[in-house]
C-alpha cells in the first residue's frame, strides 16, 4: 500500500469513529468486569480465501460496513465465556460481610457481575433503542433485564425479586453525564466490538483474516492486534455478518496465550422484528419489588472498572492528579488515592486469614517508587503502591513497574 493510501484510510476511519455509527446498541448496560478500550489504526488488507466463499473486502470496507449497519431488530441466543483468572466467587465466601449483605434485590448492579467469570447462556432481543431484553439462563432459575420505553425491569426468578426503574431517556442521559442509558460495559458482540473500534490510533494493526460461519450465517473475520509490546491483549477477533454488518462473535485472546479471556457470540440469531409481548413485564404474584432510589449510577473511572473489586481501594471521589501514561494498547492510568495504600485486615477482629488471602492475590514489588503490590488478572493488572498511588491498565506487571518508576 502506498503511504498516501494508508493516510487516507486512517483519515476516513477517524471520520467513522467521530459519528457514523448508526446501529442501535441492543442491551441495557451490565456491570461485568471492565474491558480496557483499545484503539485502532487501519492497515487495510484483502480477505483471505476461506469457507464460506465471500467477495473480497478490505479491513476499512468491513469497518465501514459495521459502522453503517442500521440493524435495530433481532432476537437470539448467546453464549459468553469470561476467564479473567480470578478466584471463584465461592472462595471469597468466608471473608464476606455478615448480615444484610446478601439481600441486594434484583438490581443489575447486584446480579450481573456474575458474567465476569464462567460460561453463561443469554437470550437477547431488541426492537430499536427503546426496547431490549436480556435473560441469563441458569440451571433452575432465570434472571431477566427488560427495557421498555421509560421502564427498566429486572427479575430474578430464583429469589422472586424485582427491581424497577422509571425514567426518560433524556433524564438518564443527564444523570450519566450526557451518556445514553446504555452507556457502560455491555456484552453483545457489537457492543464489545465498539469498545475497540470507537477511536483511531496508529498503535494497532487491523486486517481481514478469512471467513467463517456463526449461528448459521456467513461472516468475515476482522482481526485486531496491537503493534506495541507490553499489552496483555494478544488479539481481538470479530466475526461480522456478511449481509447486515452486525458483529456476531467477539473473541479477546491474551498475549500470554491460552484460552480466550472473553468469548461472546450468537449460537442462534434472527433479524426479524420480535413480538411486542417480548418486552412486556408485570411483577409475579408475591414478588418483592424494589424501586430505584436514584443511587444506581454508572461510572467510567478506571479504578472502578477493575475486576475482582480492586477498585474499592481508596476513595475514588477523592482521587487527585489522575493522569494517563502512554497511549494506545499500553496506556496506564495513574491515580493518587490520597496516601491510602493496600488495606490491612484487623487481626484483632479475626482478619488474619482475610489478610493472608489478600496477600496471596498479589505480587510484592519494589522500585524507585518504593514498594507495592501488583494484582494480576489475565487482562487488567493494577499496581498499588504503599504510598497510595495506583497504576492500572491492560499491560504486564513489568510495564506497570516501569511506569511507576518513570512517574517517580
Amino acid at each position: 500500500m502506498a503511504p498516501n493510501d494508508s493516510a487516507q484510510a486512517t483519515d476516513e476511519a477517524r471520520d467513522l469513529g467521530a459519528g457514523r455509527r448508526k446501529a442501535a446498541r441492543y442491551l441495557v448496560p451490565v456491570g461485568v468486569a471492565g474491558v480496557a478500550a483499545a484503539t485502532i489504526g487501519l492497515v487495510p488488507a484483502l480477505a483471505a480465501s476461506g469457507d464460506p466463499s465471500l467477495p473480497k473486502i478490505s479491513a476499512q470496507q468491513l469497518i465501514e460496513k459495521m459502522a453503517a449497519s442500521d440493524t435495530q431488530q433481532l432476537s437470539g441466543t448467546m453464549k459468553i465465556t469470561t476467564d479473567l483468572g480470578l478466584p471463584g466467587l465461592g472462595s471469597l465466601g468466608s471473608f464476606a460481610p455478615k448480615g444484610g449483605g446478601s439481600d441486594k434485590s434484583a438490581s443489575p448492579d447486584a446480579k450481573l457481575t456474575e458474567l465476569a467469570s464462567g460460561t453463561h447462556t443469554l437470550r437477547v432481543a431488541a426492537d430499536g433503542p427503546d426496547r431490549q431484553k436480556v435473560s441469563i439462563l441458569e440451571d433452575a432459575a432465570e434472571y431477566s433485564l427488560i427495557h421498555n420505553g421509560n421502564d427498566v425491569w429486572a427479575y430474578d426468578s430464583g429469589s422472586n425479586q424485582v427491581f424497577h426503574s422509571q425514567k426518560s431517556a433524556a433524564d438518564a442521559a443527564k444523570e450519566h453525564g450526557k451518556k445514553t442509558p446504555d452507556a457502560g460495559v455491555p456484552t453483545t458482540p457489537k457492543a464489545l466490538a465498539d469498545q475497540f473500534l470507537k477511536n483511531v490510533d496508529p498503535t494497532t494493526e487491523v486486517s481481514v483474516d478469512g471467513t467463517s460461519q456463526v449461528a448459521g450465517r456467513d461472516a468475515y473475520q476482522l482481526l485486531i492486534k496491537p503493534k506495541q509490546s507490553g499489552s496483555t491483549i494478544g488479539s481481538v477477533r470479530i466475526a461480522v455478518d456478511a449481509k447486515t454488518g452486525v458483529p456476531l462473535k467477539f473473541t479477546l485472546s491474551p498475549s500470554a496465550g491460552g484460552k480466550a479471556v472473553v468469548d461472546a457470540g450468537f449460537t442462534k440469531v434472527d433479524f426479524s422484528k420480535p413480538s411486542a409481548d417480548t418486552f412486556k413485564f408485570s411483577p409475579p404474584k408475591g414478588a418483592k419489588v424494589t424501586e430505584d432510589d436514584g443511587k444506581q449510577k454508572q461510572t467510567s473511572l478506571p479504578e472502578q472498572s477493575l475486576p475482582g473489586g480492586l477498585g474499592s481501594f481508596g476513595d475514588a471521589k477523592n482521587a487527585k492528579n489522575t493522569k494517563v501514561i502512554g497511549k494506545g494498547w499500553t496506556a496506564i492510568a495513574e491515580l493518587d488515592t490520597g496516601g491510602k495504600g493496600m488495606p490491612r485486615a484487623d487481626s484483632a477482629k479475626g482478619g488474619g486469614d482475610a489478610q493472608k488471602f489478600l496477600d496471596s492475590l498479589g505480587d510484592k514489588v519494589s522500585g524507585k517508587f518504593g514498594t507495592g503490590t501488583v494484582f494480576k488478572t489475565r487482562l487488567v493488572n493494577a499496581l498499588i503502591t504503599d504510598n497510595g498511588k495506583v497504576y492500572v491498565g491492560a499491560v504486564t506487571k513489568d510495564a506497570l513497574v516501569s511506569a511507576a518508576n518513570s512517574a517517580k
